[in-house]
């Protein structure tokens, strides 16, 4: 098999991850509703874990801890802030205008927010997977299973988060779908250009997205809690979120 066609295998394979949300869906309408929350903080770590423990990183073991690569982090965080008032202001208009019938129950604004980063964070690992297999099959694959162990405890979270929004099961699964495919075109991207176009000024790009995302909407949404006992479970959660991203990095 040729290198686009082990981009293409391995990039398919990638996106498909995102139907792990079937575990959660598959589970008792209570037991769901008593999990969200501790899901919503698992996610809020694994966001937090994949802006400082891998796309960060990253960006400096290519290009160095210069200034821009704190522009384009902050860049990515007024961004979202930015769109994110817009997607506020159509949510809140939606809301106000008139309707000819029932409308279905409104979906977040960070719902969407996490879909739209999910598709940039998924078109990154697509170029890194096919950068990868272009040096090499042995070499894509190892990139590959490091990515792979990445995305399923973010993939789990960003269900939760659509859920969370008021998303309906197969809708959050079918979105979260959608935005994973996005590894496709970046993996195609990566065989097309080869080595001739830097996209490394994107990945802080993309962790100002995590880290606003998760700063300004999901940990507000778990740090008050009923009680000691719920504190200590959400914050329990994200470290879980953030431990498991930080073991991928020390692992891969």
């Amino acid at each position: 098999m040729g290198s686009l066609g082990w981009i293409v295998t391995a990039t398919v394979a990638m996106s498909l991850i995102a139907w792990i949300g079937l575990i959660a869906a598959a589970m008792r309408e209570r037991a769901l509703m008593r999990a969200l929350r501790p899901m919503v903080a698992f996610a809020a770590g694994t966001l937090i874990g994949g802006a400082f423990l891998h796309l960060l990183p990253e960006t400096v073991a290519r290009t160095g801890a210069d200034l821009g690569m704190f522009v384009w982090l902050v860049g990515g965080f007024v961004a979202f802030f930015l769109l994110e008032q817009f997607l506020h202001w159509s949510h809140d208009h939606e809301l106000h205008g008139v309707a000819a019938e029932p409308a279905a129950p409104p979906r977040s604004p960070t719902s969407w927010l996490i879909l739209i980063a999910d598709g940039v964070h998924n078109f990154l690992g697509g170029l890194a997977i096919g950068g990868a297999f272009l040096a090499g099959p042995g070499v894509g694959a190892v990139t590959w299973i490091a990515a792979a162990a990445h995305e399923i405890p973010q993939e789990i979270g960003d269900f939760a988060i659509l859920l969370h929004g008021g998303w309906r099961k197969m809708s959050a699964l079918t979105a979260n779908f959608l935005s994973a495919l996005t590894v496709v075109p970046g993996g195609l991207a990566a065989w097309a250009l080869g080595s001739g176009f830097d996209v490394t000024f994107l990945l802080p790009f993309a962790a100002g997205n995590f880290v606003y995302i998760a700063a300004s909407d999901l940990i507000p949404e778990i740090k008050h809690s009923s009680g000691p006992a719920e504190g200590l479970l959400h914050f329990g959660a994200f470290t879980l979120g953030v431990g498991l991203l930080l073991g991928v990095r020390l692992a891969f």
